[in-house]
């Protein structure tokens, strides 16, 4: 064959590639997606060094269970999840759970076998660890390295995450320091006070929003602090007073849960002063997390301990009913308390995903699947699975995120809800959010905090004994918290109770814990 002849035969090629894309190209605008405006969602391109075969691989299907924050969710027409599936060659089901009901949820799903793909677990459930152990799950730990977002995982978190020292499932990363003390920003200015900084200003900021009319409208209608059956604001108020964070070495060096230290005794009865004087609401033991912020949204309360930056969220939906320059809302730090300055820190994750056996079957659906989520850590995908479709959900601004949304975008908001819960940001930093004053503060608390977080020393430890009565020994102890702040039982009744928990496996597993403590030093 001449070169003249073969030059014939590639442009001949050439010419047939490009009909044939223009034929695919008409077909896809009648697929019935959404049209979405803006700019386009995010495309994956092709590794150049991605063997052929991997190219055309057919869409790998995924059933992912999550945990949700809304009732208004993603169907499968989302734009957002369509780009996700064109980005990783998926085909994706999400099955969302209400979060208030998500742990039961997921036992009731561990023990039936019948696992997604992937799921989100609490790391210390004793039905993960027992799952685990059981071989439900793929231990990952040797192919991080292969993937070039998952490989940037930290070592510390890796291990605070992981069971008997194996890793079965990724961590979803979070700040270490995150906590903070948002306050209704008016309401502070209202009764002539500054950020509180000690316990006992902290105290008199919650009695000042109940009894002189922060909100001057001339009525006895507000109260200091929500909270709700979730109990993380008790669980960060108490190391404020000195109480371990779950763990803590007493004077001889053993170790010890929080309730057996004089100072988590000192915190409840701060809470139930707290209680007794109508500074947080009556109802917080059975009032749902999903409306947690509502009474500081709507003008009856004043404060929430959590995380920092639900000062932006609840800023976000105050400026949604009134636009104005100045933030409704502020954040602090803990206030200083009798031991010192101290703060419950993040674990450096929530939660984790693990990988199905059951579903996943083989290493080579594994690699697939390990794929996927090292794919979830580029920052297209981060913003994609947090902020949705840049010129539909936000626009870049100098850099940072400016949302384009508004509380009653429902519809928009629908497409890309509860979408964030599969980040795992272990990977490249994306961009962030605006730095609007709000958000400068946030960054200033969460920086500030590292040094005053209070680690927990068993925090990688798994106990045999938790795995098996764990959830019966955190109900005694959690029961008894909530009934002595709201004066069911008195000091007595708390000390059954703690005895109680000594009978129902507490011993053992105090014992057990110091024994691997002592091993892992």
């Amino acid at each position: 064959m001449t070169k003249q002849k073969k030059r014939v035969n590639v442009a001949s090629i050439v010419v047939m590639l490009a009909l044939v894309s223009l034929i695919f190209t008409g077909c896809a605008k009648n697929t019935g997606t959404p049209e979405v405006t803006g700019t386009a969602a995010p495309t994956k391109q092709a590794d150049a060094s991605t063997p052929d075969e991997e190219k055309v691989l057919p869409p790998l299907k995924l059933e992912i269970m999550v945990p949700a924050f809304n009732t208004e969710l993603p169907d499968s027409n989302s734009p957002v999840i369509k780009a996700l599936e064109e980005y990783t060659n998926t085909e994706v089901h999400m099955q969302f759970v209400p979060n208030s009901s998500y742990p039961d949820k997921a036992n009731i799903t561990l023990v039936s076998g019948q696992l997604p793909h992937l799921m989100v677990l609490d790391r210390n459930s004793a039905s993960y660890i027992n799952a685990a152990r059981s071989g439900a799950f793929w231990e990952i730990g040797s192919y991080l390295k292969d993937y070039p977002n998952l490989s940037m995982a930290n070592e510390i978190i890796l291990n605070n995450s992981s069971v008997d020292g194996k890793t079965y499932g990724i961590y979803r990363g979070r700040v270490l320091g995150r906590m903070g003390v948002t306050v209704n920003r008016d309401w502070l200015a209202n009764v002539g006070m500054t950020a509180p900084t000690t316990m006992d200003e902290f105290y008199d900021m919650l009695k000042a929003f109940k009894e002189n009319d922060p909100d001057q409208n001339g009525k006895n209608d507000t109260y200091g602090m929500v909270v709700t059956k979730y109990t993380g604001p008790w669980d960060i108020m108490q190391t404020w007073f000195g109480a371990p964070n779950k763990w803590g070495e007493d004077a001889s060096g053993q170790l010890l849960p929080t309730h057996l230290f004089p100072e988590y005794r000192e915190a409840l009865t701060f809470f139930k002063k707290l209680y007794d004087e109508g500074l947080v609401n009556e109802d917080f033991a059975v009032m749902d997390p999903a409306a947690w912020s509502d009474p500081v949204i709507s003008g009856k309360a004043g404060v929430i301990v959590d995380v920092a930056d639900v000062s932006r969220r609840i800023d976000n939906s105050m400026q949604d009913k009134a636009k104005r320059d100045v933030p409704y809302t502020d954040v602090f730090q803990a206030p200083v308390g009798p031991n010192g300055h101290r703060d419950m820190p993040t674990s450096g994750y929530a939660n984790l995903i693990a990988i199905s056996k059951s579903s996943v079957k083989t290493e080579d659906d594994l690699k697939r699947v390990l794929k996927f989520l090292d794919q979830l850590g580029d920052p297209e995908m981060q913003l994609l699975l947090g902020y949705g479709i840049e010129g539909r959900h936000y626009e870049l601004v100098d850099g940072h995120i400016k949302a384009l949304t508004t509380a009653e975008d429902t519809s928009l908001i629908k497409e890309m809800e509860s979408l964030n819960q599969i980040l795992t940001f272990v990977g490249p930093a994306a961009p962030t959010i605006e730095m609007t004053t709000i958000n400068k503060k946030i960054d200033e608390v969460q920086a500030a905090n590292i040094s005053i977080v209070v680690g927990n020393p068993a925090e990688p430890l798994i106990s045999e004994v938790y795995a098996k009565q764990g959830q019966q020994m955190d109900n005694i102890i959690a029961d008894a918290r909530i009934q002595y702040i709201v004066g069911q039982i008195d000091d007595a009744g708390l000390d059954a109770a703690i005895e109680l928990w000594k009978k129902n496996g507490g011993n053992e597993y105090i014992a057990e814990i110091n024994e691997l403590y002592a091993a892992s030093k």
